[in-house]
């Protein structure tokens, strides 16, 4: 074939398990309504960086070390991120990829989560909550948009569907954002980035 696909951009998306998905989001999901009721630094730190939505990005962040339910889905999520390492051929010897950083994320209709990405990271995801029709994907960022120069116009963003009890992992340098809910009910999610040690 004269045609080779170099340095390609890959993304992985999955269900986290293959029953009872519901259950487990409706402890998540109590956990983090106690969570917002509870963490005021949170509280006031997404009033100016999160504006009409909640994070506990800035106050609660290794919810893993701290809560079981947490801890549990980093267990059920590691064997997608050794699934995905493969992928991406990343296996350093005498090196173990770990959580760093879990935190929950609460978007009611028109919050919107801006472009960025995740420094310090290595393999960064999201896992989905409660996800109501209307509510928003994870939209992702064309990594080569600043090198295009005269290139024709084609589609910059790729559009992921966000579904209840799925997850999506991608590498930590890979820009991306949330359009606004235009959902009424909340999209709530569970941001998370793994590193090497």
């Amino acid at each position: 074939m004269p045609t080779r696909a170099l340095f390609p951009t890959l993304l992985y998306t999955a269900a986290l398990q293959a029953r009872g998905a519901r259950a487990f989001n409706r402890q998540l999901l109590r956990e983090i309504q106690q969570l917002r009721h509870d963490d005021r630094a949170g509280q006031k730190w997404s009033r100016s960086h999160y504006p009409g939505g909640f994070t506990s990005y800035a106050s609660a962040n290794r919810l893993q070390e701290v809560s079981p339910t947490f801890a549990r889905l980093a267990q059920k999520l590691a064997p997608h991120v050794r699934l995905f390492c493969r992928e991406l051929r990343l296996q350093p010897a005498h090196r173990k990829l770990v959580m760093t950083d879990c935190w929950a994320n609460i978007m009611p209709a028109g919050v919107a989560h801006g472009l960025h990405l995740h420094p310090l990271s290595t393999l960064s995801g999201t896992y989905y909550v409660q996800t109501p029709k209307g509510a928003p994907g994870l939209k992702l960022e064309d990594p080569r948009l600043d090198r295009m120069m005269a290139a024709p116009r084609r589609s910059a963003w790729v559009l992921v569907q966000a579904n209840a009890g799925h997850l999506v992992l991608f590498e930590s340098w890979l820009r991306h954002e949330v359009p606004a809910n235009s959902a009424r009910a909340e999209r709530v999610s569970i941001s998370f980035n793994f590193n090497w040690f």
